[in-house]
């Protein structure tokens, strides 16, 4: 079946309850508020029968689903396991086996002090002394989901603290397992965010907890089995500021950031004084980020800022720079690594014996690396060596590496046409060892595939950086193409291996990434002219996009998909209302598509921290003039759509329901077209989607077999690899 002959189905219409809206002065009617309440009867119906249209709509991709799902699962390496890595007297990893959806946590003792070279583990055989602390399938036990938020382990192995979520809400249990005997203790605490760190001497645990917005904003600190309520450590009253925490690679200290969009603070505690009250380590400055690690060079203690503040000349450091200062006197700071404008800083990390700078350069990130065993004095900002790899287009940063002394640089090595490497960078000697390439079953080669970068022109001139991917040898042009984008919170899209991708490609499909505005690829700058009053960059750069790959041949709007997710699905929902006629379909999951509408509440999850993101609607009427100009939901009316489907989550907490729901519901009244407009919804998911491996399979599956379809890739069912 062809995809412009699928059956016709009637989708559940939507009831209309006008509500107003009123904001400086402008009076909005909106018919669908009502589906607010995730436990309506009357919604969850709704949502069903929407499941059901879904359903129908794409039965007769069922065969082609299938087969995607088959070849997704024959090119994975079931049963594997990570590469060991070092904390402590132990290496930890991680196993997977076939047939079970979740990761197998185990760990076993090193072989001494001197013991850096991980152990090499086998699918088949356990390693002398190999204990498994936590097992993923076994917790996820008669629940229909599943997530874990996270282990951490005490210094000297003893205990262990886990978050669980079996909901979707990404609200934890926090639970305490004693490695020694593998029991869980009767102590829990619920609706943390997950996370924890343990004091240096394993007697006290951090956690967090979050307000009625769902905003992390207290740190706690609670005596394992001291039968005593927790000790709240920190407060942030501001609505605008969340609240993280860490510690510091060599031990010494906890660090709580409080962070706004534009503003941070960081306070320390020392972990041999875990009692201590924190200490502000730099005041907060409106508009000024700054993120702190522990160094000792030259055998003195240190605080490292990596910051956008003024520097020496007074001037903001857009992309970043480094300051430097003692521990005994944070305010005495000085100019480490000084700001450059072609270079953005993203973070500096203090080993015992090395510094590893991570800065992004020509929109891809890079590191760069300065051993103090060969540097006398302080080092300057030459003496940091850049990691080369061979391919133009590839992305890698350190990975993986929590112990303080090890001699070793862990490196994670990847592109879009290889699959990722871990990699050991002997930092004294520069030998590389291969640790791990991940397996891609059925004779793949990277050497079937190109990768290349163009430049489309944006409205205003700009050049926007775009990521091409096909097989070699494919269909001439013009292809069936899939385009994605993200564009916001400075994210950005590097280059990533994917083996459900390859079910596209060898069916001819070109994958194209847009690099627009709103992302960080291009440096600070590329993110600020993409939020707030210049959101609308983001959109007409994806635009400009889509309209390069058309008019240098490579697709046609017949063959043209567009996908993104969250604020990419906000994406998604601007560029369908500004210009439907470039696409044949449109891939929209969790789509933050009501944006206005959320961004004027502030008792919604996130919505005031987010102001400096978007801006404030509900103070600035110039600011709600602006959004209401691209909102999609606000803007959708009577043209032809294409194909449309939005992929929703009942319990996310990040991008609600009734976004997506609304969306779908006004896009099927108002779409003067006969393209379907579908909505399919995990009515037990969060944010994430589905969990287990598996059913996250099926789920690429079927959208992959939707996208094939829309490309014009293969016709209907067909399951063909071109």
């Amino acid at each position: 079946m062809s995809r412009e002959s699928n059956e016709q189905v009637t989708p559940p219409v939507a009831k209309k309850v006008p509500v107003e809206r009123t904001h400086h002065g402008d009076t909005v009617v909106d018919e669908y508020t009502w589906m607010a309440d995730k436990t309506d009867p009357e919604l969850i119906a709704y949502l069903e029968g929407q499941n059901a249209f879904v359903d129908a709509q794409t039965a007769h991709l069922k065969p082609l689903q299938d087969t995607i799902f088959g070849e997704i699962k024959a090119r994975v390496q079931e049963t594997d396991m990570s590469v060991p890595t070092r904390r402590g007297q132990y290496w930890y990893f991680a196993r997977t086996e076939e047939g079970k959806a979740y990761g197998i946590s185990a760990r076993c003792p090193v072989r001494g002090p001197d013991d850096w070279d991980p152990p090499t583990i086998s699918p088949d055989e356990k390693l002398p002394g190999e204990q498994v602390f936590l097992d993923a399938n076994v917790e996820a036990e008669g629940h229909d989901f599943f997530s874990l938020g996270g282990a951490s382990i005490t210094e000297d192995g003893r205990w262990m603290a886990y978050g669980t979520d079996v909901v979707g809400n990404e609200r934890y249990t926090l639970r305490f397992r004693d490695l020694e005997t593998g029991e869980d203790l009767d102590e829990t605490v619920a609706d943390t965010t997950g996370g924890a760190l343990w004091s240096r001497d394993g007697r006290y645990v951090f956690y967090q907890t979050v307000d009625d917005a769902w905003r992390p904003d207290t740190v706690w600190r609670y005596e394992l089995g001291s039968g005593e309520p927790a000790v709240r450590v920190f407060h942030e009253p501001d609505e605008g500021f969340w609240v993280g925490m860490g510690a510091t690679r060599s031990r010494e200290y906890l660090f709580i950031a409080a962070g706004s969009k534009t503003t941070a603070e960081v306070y320390a505690i020392p972990t041999a004084d875990p009692t201590a009250e924190p200490v502000s380590l730099g005041a907060r400055v409106p508009g000024v980020e700054y993120e702190v690690d522990h160094a000792v060079i030259d055998g003195r203690d240190y605080f490292l800022f990596t910051h956008n503040g003024p520097g020496p000349d007074g001037e903001k450091c857009e992309n970043y720079a480094v300051d430097i200062a003692p521990v005994d006197d944070p305010a005495n700071r000085s100019t480490f690594i000084a700001h450059d404008p072609a270079r953005r800083l993203e973070d500096v990390e203090a080993f015992a014996d090395y510094l590893v700078l991570s800065y992004r350069a020509e929109a891809l990130p890079k590191v760069a690396i300065a051993d103090l065993r060969r540097i006398e004095g302080m080092p300057t900002v030459d003496d940091f060596a850049e990691v080369t790899f061979d391919q133009e287009i590839c992305a890698a940063g350190a990975a993986g590496n929590s112990e303080w002394t090890t001699p070793r640089l862990r490196l994670a090595y990847t592109s879009f046409i290889e699959p990722a490497e871990l990699i050991d960078l002997d930092v004294a000697t520069g030998r590389r060892t291969l640790l791990k390439r991940q397996v891609v079953l059925g004779g793949y080669s990277p050497d079937d595939y190109e990768q290349s970068r163009e430049w489309a022109t944006a409205a205003d001139g700009t050049k926007i950086p775009v990521s091409i991917v096909r097989r070699k040898g494919a269909a001439p042009r013009p292809a069936p193409t899939l385009l994605y984008g993200y564009g916001s919170y400075e994210a950005s899209m590097d280059p990533s291996f994917s083996v459900s991708r390859l079910s596209m490609l060898d069916r001819g499909v070109v994958y194209a990434v847009a690099h627009i505005r709103g992302g960080g690829e291009m440096g600070r700058h590329w993110y600020e002219d993409g939020k707030t009053l210049r959101k609308r960059n983001t959109f007409t750069d994806f635009i400009a996009v889509a309209r390069h790959l058309i008019d240098t041949g490579v697709t046609t709007p017949e063959h043209l998909v567009a996908e993104g997710g969250s604020a990419g699905g906000l994406l998604m929902g601007a560029v369908v209302n500004e210009a439907p006629e470039l696409f044949h379909g449109i891939v929209a999951a969790v789509p933050f598509v009501d944006a206005l509408n959320s961004i004027l509440d502030p008792s919604l999850p996130l919505t005031v921290i987010e102001w400096e993101e978007w801006g404030n609607p509900l103070d600035d009427p110039e600011v709600y003039a602006y959004m209401k100009s691209y909102s999609p939901y606000e803007n959708v009316c009577a043209v032809a759509y294409p194909a449309i489907l939005a992929l929703n989550s009942l319990n996310d907490t990040r991008v609600l329901h009734t976004e997506a729901a609304k969306w779908a519901a006004k896009l099927q009244d108002q779409t003067t077209g006969d393209a379907p407009i579908l909505l399919k919804t995990e009515m037990k998911a969060g944010h994430g989607g589905v969990s287990g491996r598996y059913k996250q399979w099926e789920q690429t599956a079927f959208e992959l077999a939707w996208i094939l379809e829309q490309t014009g890739a293969v016709d209907g069912g067909n399951a063909d690899v071109g």
